[in-house]
């Protein structure tokens, strides 16, 4: 949770920096419970995963960060716990803007 939480606030940390006046940085978590699953979701308002890259972030040493700001295993390392523990964890771009991953976990 810590490193999707990290990459949130990193993502609308960059957003604001090169936003004009009137943007908001929000990251929202939500939990429910499905059956026997609880799912998580972390969304935010950032500049969200770009399209030709959101199929890689799960794999280590992949980093959308700038050279010696990231060390592209938080996502991988995150991915490799939740499925050890019968989970399951998605990335999307939310619909109106940023990111949202969703976990899967056992109740």
């Amino acid at each position: 949770m810590l490193n999707l939480y990290n990459n949130a606030f990193y993502a609308v940390n960059e957003k604001k920096k090169l936003s004009a006046e009137g943007y908001e940085p929000v990251v929202i978590v939500n939990t429910k419970k499905i059956g026997n699953k609880v799912e998580i979701k972390v969304k935010d308002n950032g500049n969200g995963i770009p399209q030709n890259v959101i199929d890689k972030i799960f794999q280590p040493f992949f980093t959308t960060k700038p050279t010696g700001v990231g060390t592209g295993l938080g996502l991988s390392l995150s991915y490799d716990i939740i499925k050890a523990h019968g989970g399951d964890i998605r990335a999307a771009n939310a619909e109106d803007g940023g990111a949202v991953f969703t976990l899967y976990l056992p109740a």
